[in-house]
């Protein structure tokens, strides 16, 4: 092949580059998205994280890599089918077909070198492999890619990344100091020498894909007004703790998890620049133990984790409800149960966050929609932690997490940060919980105030904190204490509907689903059906006017990344079915007939699935 055509304008395409763990494809990828997000174009990524942490090389269940949506608007989501797909080798191409990654028509641009390897069972496999893959209906192309970064490295597994990034650089039409630019800005911190090879490795890439790859596109940059605006371009963990450092909060106590760690290193890094303190503890009960113990002294503190370290955080988030101890959790929710699909995307903790731990423990939920809300949204978390004086939560997930975007540079405000400690001569005929008969709330006393001390404990107890077991005491706290719920409540708006104020179907969204659910309702709202959406960012108490929306649709469903019975699974009536989480707490406080559909599969959503689905319970409604 040689490519000597112009360059094929088109308005998006999806990329995928997987290699086995360790050989660099997830930072070529967020390399790539990167060098598009800043040439204008819209940008989502999603990496490809095998489940073990050194799986077996040449092994489906060892695909690691990244998936890139690059677009002339601006993208929410992963999007459907990839296009073209760089692969160093042929075994990890099987799970991504597995997942429905491709479609006929996909290309592949696969390492060759397997098919001359010295063993006969890898020779036999790559041949019988790429049999397959045509059979398929992918476009494959061999292409020997080792020999030439041999020519550079003496080790091809480090710096085959870079080479294949420069290969795509060619293909899109990539801007070549802006790769160069941000090869600098990966390796710097390992010396010109490095950072020099690797150029040279990205130089040598798009210069074989120039001369040997017979694709060359040009996806212009989109011309929103967003485009016109300062942007930002980075992760959702990143986003979590540029967050957490914009709210004022000094500490964060963490024990690392999966996939939440990556939040924690990134805080580590520079938290001290702004005056922060980072606590690694021991585990994740003596991280919020912690949390709560900076909290209590007067600066509300942030423990993050995923879903087993909620778990084992259960006993400690109860503490905080019943000593009403302003606190963040950040929940980077993944695949469980127990410890499920450490790497995996799911949105299972809605209702472990909500009623995990033992008696009533009322508590703020709130849950990001996109990475600028992973921004956003730990800022509103601490002033509703102080302003209610409890622990809310943040449930994010890991398509957030580790997914990429441009996105809105934030401008800083300086009434986002919590504001000093109060040093002033506490009152003393004032209790430490005068509760508001309306709104169960009251001041918070700290200890470090004259007069400010008083006894925390965990036991049912009185306005002034001592243990009481009266039958009138234990009622009254337990009513003030969900009293601040509704109290929130009534200064929330209703959400806004995305599509028609009424029609057929209203399809319920929350967490990083957004994104695919707005497309698939743009889509067939395009085509004439009457579907419109809401997005939930307050999970509890839950936004007002539910009911009264609901009522304008004929049918009204969820559509989430967490376990529901399929009808017409074995066994399954309609009483006993189990139905996705938002979906429950929906039915229970609105007591409208609301279904669901969700699946399991561990990536996130793609809008032409929900389109199929949406389509038949549409059709089913107007039959």
């Amino acid at each position: 092949m040689s490519n000597s055509k112009p360059a094929q304008v088109i308005d998006e395409h999806i990329v995928e580059i997987v290699s086995d763990s360790g050989e660099g494809a997830q930072k070529c990828g967020q390399t790539f998205g990167t060098i598009g997000a800043k040439m204008g174009n819209g940008i989502w990524t999603v990496e490809i994280i095998p489940a073990e942490i050194q799986p077996p090389a040449r092994s489906p269940a060892g695909a690691s890599g990244n998936r890139i949506r690059v677009g002339s608007r601006y993208m929410t989501n992963m999007g459907n089918e990839a296009d073209l797909v760089v692969a160093f080798n042929e075994q990890v191409l099987f799970s991504r077909i597995a997942n429905g990654a491709y479609k006929n028509g996909t290309i592949v641009l696969l390492e060759s070198k397997w098919a001359s390897d010295p063993q006969e069972e890898i020779r036999a496999a790559y041949t019988q492999a790429v049999k397959e893959f045509r059979e398929h209906g992918l476009i494959v192309h061999e292409l020997n890619f080792e020999v030439e970064c041999l020519k550079l490295v003496d080790n091809a597994r480090k710096g085959k990344n870079m080479f294949a990034l420069g290969m795509l650089c060619r293909i899109y039409s990539r801007d070549v100091e802006k790769g160069h630019s941000e090869i600098h800005n990966a390796f710097a911190y390992k010396g010109d020498k490095v950072v020099k090879i690797n150029q040279e490795l990205f130089d040598a890439g798009y210069a074989f894909a120039r001369d040997k790859v017979d694709y060359h596109y040009e996806i212009p940059p989109y011309t929103s007004d967003v485009k016109a605006k300062p942007m930002m371009v980075c992760n959702g963990n990143t986003a979590v703790g540029l967050g957490v450092m914009a709210s004022g909060m000094d500490l964060v106590s963490m024990y690392p998890i999966t996939p939440a760690t990556s939040a924690s290193h990134y805080i580590a890094e520079v938290f001290d620049k702004v005056g922060g303190f980072v606590h690694q503890a021991e585990d994740e009960i003596a991280a919020i133990g912690f949390a709560i113990g900076a909290s209590y002294a007067g600066k509300t503190a942030c423990t993050i984790t995923s879903g087993p370290g909620m778990a084992l955080k259960t006993e400690l988030m109860g503490l905080a409800v019943m000593g009403e101890i302003p606190l963040v959790i950040i929940d980077v929710q993944r695949g469980g149960p127990s410890t499920g699909l450490p790497t995996k995307v799911e949105q299972g903790d809605l209702l472990s966050s909500l009623f995990g731990m033992p008696g009533d423990a009322p508590k703020i939920i709130l849950a990001a929609a996109t990475i600028a809300e992973c921004f956003h949204l730990p800022i509103t978390a601490r002033k509703l932690a102080e302003a209610f004086r409890g622990p809310v939560i943040l449930l994010t997930d890991a398509n957030l997490a580790t997914g990429v975007q441009p996105w809105e540079r934030p401008v800083l405000q300086e009434e986002w940060l919590a504001d000093p400690v109060d040093q002033s001569e506490w009152d003393k005929s004032v209790p430490a919980y005068d509760w508001d008969e309306t709104t169960g709330l009251s001041p918070r006393p700290i200890p470090g105030q004259p007069g400010g001390m008083y006894v925390l404990t965990g036991l049912s107890h009185t306005n002034r904190s001592k243990v009481a077991y009266d039958s009138d005491t234990n009622q009254t706290t337990m009513e003030f204490r969900s009293r601040k719920l509704a109290a929130l409540q009534s200064t929330l708006k209703p959400p806004t509907i995305h599509g028609d104020e009424s029609g057929d179907l209203l399809v319920v969204g929350w967490g990083s689903t957004l994104g695919a659910i707005d497309e698939a309702v743009d889509t067939l709202r395009a085509g004439g059906q009457k579907v419109s959406s809401i997005h939930l960012r307050f999970l509890s108490p839950l936004e007002p006017g539910l009911k009264e929306i609901f009522a304008r649709f004929k049918k009204v469903m969820t559509i989430e990344i967490n376990y529901s019975d399929s009808v017409d699974a074995p066994l399954i009536t309609e009483e006993n079915r189990r139905r996705a989480q938002l979906a429950n707490i929906l039915r229970m406080q609105t007591l409208v007939d609301v279904d669901c559909w969700s699946k399991v599969y561990g990536h996130p959503l793609q809008p032409g699935e929900l389109i199929e689905v949406l389509e038949q319970r549409l059709a089913a409604l107007n039959s």
